[in-house]
């Protein structure tokens, strides 16, 4: 059975998607996974997590992914061997030493390459794969076809992120971020943080989606440039994406409330059983599924751009006028 893989950025999330279906959840510790510190966690937070994902008949998973400075593979490691014993599932990683360590010293543990790695070829599945990794979060620019090539010549999990947003750049790798501000800090642990940084255990501040102009020199070539950061749902593909065999169908979205993260995990969680239990012979209309998945994304493009804007406001104020939030 395809497995569902649904955010969780608090511990009230971590109980609406396994209440609605989720196979498995993911969330994020705090300084090392990408988001805001509100939608990280501590470690007491994860121990809770995984104990509701458990009792629910779920799995979960450890968010490690962003890229680390030497200095920072020894708490790494203190940190996964924290979560090892908490009983999490997995891992999910995007810098390759830091992915070659943690497999060296806890060979037993899942481990999922994230979309920031940025996987794109057969090659770089064989990598990953012979340093310790079992299943890769596919590239958004990959066709299926590309896709169907990849399951049938490797042995390794595919990962589909089904509804997030696509990326000008390659996700995980935007420098674009700090164009207002960086500014390095350190948590209550002691760990480098890089305000406009997510890379680094910082904050993405999406100034991509600010009103951009084009200009050489004096002259203006264009009075607007819009730089790619649309969603995107893969509801049409999902029967194939079954049919191919994948793994896993992925859904992002952390930082947004706790209904709509139960609403987006419901609807992927009854289209994949209607579609495993429809009679193959048989058209599967998505007709319906269409119309309830247009509701839910007006919801979720209201609290997106609402969190935009929030970010580009913040990222106008100057470094050292505010802290951790």
């Amino acid at each position: 059975m395809i497995e569902l893989l649904a955010p969780a950025g608090n511990v009230a999330m971590v109980t609406e998607a396994v209440k609605n279906g989720a196979n498995a959840i993911y969330v994020g510790p705090r300084g090392w996974s990408r988001r805001r510190d509100a939608f990280e966690m501590d470690d007491a937070t994860v121990r809770e997590s995984i104990r509701i994902a458990h009792e629910g008949g779920a799995k979960l998973r450890v968010a490690f992914n962003t890229n680390m400075q030497s200095k920072e593979i020894p708490d790494l490691l203190r940190r996964m061997e924290t979560f090892v014993g908490y009983g999490a599932d997995g891992a999910i990683m995007t810098d390759i030493g830091a992915i070659e360590v943690v497999h060296r010293y806890f060979p037993g543990l899942t481990i999922h390459a994230s979309i920031g790695a940025n996987i794109l070829n057969n090659a770089d599945v064989a990598f990953y794969r012979e340093i310790g990794v079992s299943q890769v979060v596919a590239d958004t620019k990959l066709t299926l076809k590309e896709l169907a090539s990849r399951k049938e010549q490797l042995d390794v999990g595919i990962e589909i992120l089904i509804h997030a947003n696509y990326c000008y750049t390659y996700l995980g790798k935007c420098w674009m971020s700090p164009y207002h501000r960086l500014e390095r800090t350190t948590d209550d642990a002691g760990k480098d943080l890089f305000k406009g940084s997510p890379n680094r255990g910082g904050l993405d501040y999406r100034v991509c989606l600010e009103a951009w102009q084009l200009y050489s020199g004096d002259i203006k070539l264009e009075d607007h440039v819009a730089l790619k950061n649309d969603a995107f749902f893969l509801l049409e593909d999902i029967p194939h994406l079954i049919d191919m065999g994948v793994h896993c169908l992925k859904v992002q979205g952390r930082e947004y409330a706790v209904p709509l993260v139960g609403a987006i995990v419901k609807f992927y969680r009854d289209l994949i059983d209607a579609y495993e239990t429809h009679p193959k012979c048989e058209r599967f209309d998505l007709e319906p599924w269409k119309t309830r998945l247009a509701m839910i994304q007006a919801d979720r493009d209201a609290q997106r751009s609402k969190g935009t804007q929030t970010l580009l406001e913040e990222a106008r104020i100057p470094v050292g006028a505010i802290r951790s939030r």
